[in-house]
C-alpha cells in the first residue's frame, strides 16, 4: 500500500506564516516592512522586502493585517485584532466614489490612515453602488475596532447635489444622476453623511494637512480629463448657495486673443470654457491644431518639449500662458494665499516656475504673494478630503 507524500508548504505560504508568528510575538503587534523582513529572513532564507510586501498584501486582502500610514513615516502593518479601537469622536471615514473605482480610507484624529481599500465601482447599477459604499464603511469600522455606526462619513463624487432638489447632478456614473444619493446613503448607514464633489474634496484635503495647510484661503485646481476647482476659507469649504463655488472650469478663458474666439465647444453647452483649453485632451488637441502629428498624449508632448521639439515646446508655452490668465482671474476675485494644483497635469514641474512669472501681467496688484504649489497627497487627496468632510 502506497502513502501520499505530505504536501510541502510553498515559499509564499512559509512567508505568510512567518509574518503571522512575528506579529503575534511583537510587543506592538505591528512593524514596518523592513522590520518584518529583518526577522522573517531567519525563518525563510534570503527573503526579500519585495517578497514580504507581497505576503503582507495577501494577508491584508484576507483581513488578517491592516496598514497604517503615519504622517511622514513608513507604512506600518499590524494584526487587525491588535489594532487599537478609536473613539466615536475621532474616526472619520472617507469614500471616493468614482466612475471606475471606489476607494475608502479611515483617518484618526491626527489624520493617520488606519484603513485603506479600493474596489471596482459597479457599472450603471445604482443599488449596487449604494450597497458597496455601505459594506465598505461597515468593514472599515470593524477593522478599526469601532462600533458599527459610530464613525463619521464623508463621500466624494464627481457630481454635486442640487440645493433645489437634493438630487445628484453632473456625475459621470449616469445611473446616479437624478438620484437622492445623500438620502439613500444616510438611510442605509443610519447616520448623517457629508457629500461634496471631487474637486472640493481635493481642496479640503490639501487645505487641512497638505500643500495649503495653515493658509487662510486656498483655491484647489484639478487639471486632468476635465478642469475643476474648489475653495476653502479658514479650513472650511465654501460651497455657495447654488453649490457651485469653485466651478472655475466653466468660466470663459479670460483675456482671449482673436484666434481663441469663440473657442471650442464645451459639453456644458457653452464655448471657450477654461476646461476646453486647460484639460489634458485640450492640450493634445491644441498640439494637433498647430500641426503636431507625432504625439498622442500629454506625456509625449512634455517629453518632446524636454527634447527640444519646437512644436511640443510651443504647445506647452501656449498652455502655461493660458493657465496664467485663468488663474490671474481667480486671484483678482478671491485673492487666495495658496493655489494648489492637482490632476495629471499638475505633475508638470515647469508650471510652478513659469506661471507665477506670467500671471502678474493680469493681476490687479503691484505685487503678488499668492503661492502656486503642487499637491502633497496626490491621488489620495480626494478620498482624504472626503474623510475630512465628516467633521
Amino acid at each position: 500500500m502506497t502513502r501520499d507524500m505530505p504536501a510541502h508548504p510553498s515559499r509564499f505560504e512559509m512567508l505568510a506564516d512567518a509574518i503571522r508568528r512575528y506579529l503575534a510575538m511583537h510587543p506592538a503587534s505591528s512593524d514596518t516592512v523592513e522590520g518584518i523582513a529583518g526577522w522573517v529572513v531567519s525563518a525563510v532564507a534570503s527573503a526579500t522586502a519585495d517578497e514580504v510586501r507581497g505576503a503582507l498584501s495577501h494577508l491584508e486582502a484576507r483581513g488578517e493585517v491592516a496598514v497604517r500610514h503615519a504622517a511622514g513615516g513608513e507604512p506600518v502593518y499590524a494584526r487587525t485584532d491588535a489594532m487599537p479601537a478609536i473613539g466615536v469622536e475621532t474616526l472619520r471615514i472617507g469614500v471616493d466614489l468614482g466612475g471606475t473605482k471606489t476607494e475608502i480610507v479611515a483617518l484618526d484624529a491626527e489624520g493617520r490612515e488606519r484603513v485603506r481599500r479600493r474596489e471596482a465601482t459597479p457599472r450603471e447599477d445604482y443599488e449596487a453602488i449604494i450597497a458597496l459604499v455601505a459594506r465598505l464603511v461597515r468593514d472599515a469600522e470593524d477593522a478599526c475596532g469601532a462600533r458599527v455606526g459610530s464613525a463619521r462619513v464623508g463621500i466624494g463624487t464627481p457630481g454635486s447635489l442640487s440645493p433645489a432638489t437634493g438630487l445628484l447632478r453632473g456625475s459621470n456614473s449616469v445611473c446616479m444622476n437624478g438620484m437622492p444619493v445623500k438620502r439613500d446613503l444616510e438611510q442605509r448607514l443610519a447616520r448623517a453623511v457629508a457629500l461634496a464633489n471631487d474637486a472640493n474634496c481635493f481642496t479640503l484635503s490639501e487645505a487641512t494637512d497638505g500643500a495649503g495647510r495653515g493658509a487662510d484661503v486656498v483655491f484647489g485646481v484639478i487639471l486632468g480629463t476635465g478642469v475643476g476647482g474648489g475653495l476653502t476659507v479658514h479650513g472650511r469649504l465654501l460651497e455657495g448657495c447654488n453649490a457651485i463655488a469653485g466651478e472655475w472650469g466653466h468660466n470663459p478663458l479670460p483675456w482671449p486673443r482673436d484666434d481663441e474666439r469663440p473657442g471650442p465647444d464645451c459639453f456644458c453647452g457653452q464655448t471657450g470654457c477654461i476646461e476646453t483649453w486647460l484639460s489634458g485632451p485640450a492640450l493634445v488637441r491644441d498640439y494637433r491644431h498647430h500641426g503636431g502629428t507625432d504625439c498622442e498624449s500629454t506625456q509625449a508632448i512634455v517629453a518632446g518639449a524636454e527634447q527640444a521639439d519646437a512644436r511640443c515646446e510651443a504647445t506647452l508655452a501656449r498652455y502655461e500662458e493660458r493657465l496664467a490668465r485663468a488663474l490671474a482671474h481667480v486671484v483678482n476675485i478671491v485673492d487666495p494665499d495658496v493655489i494648489v494644483l492637482g490632476g495629471g497635469l499638475s505633475n508638470i514641474a515647469r508650471w510652478y516656475r513659469s506661471v507665477p512669472g506670467l500671471w502678474t501681467r493680469w493681476i490687479f496688484s503691484d505685487r503678488v504673494d499668492t503661492k502656486l504649489v503642487r499637491n502633497v497627497h496626490g491621488d489620495s487627496s480626494g478620498v482624504r478630503g472626503a474623510a475630512w468632510l465628516a467633521r
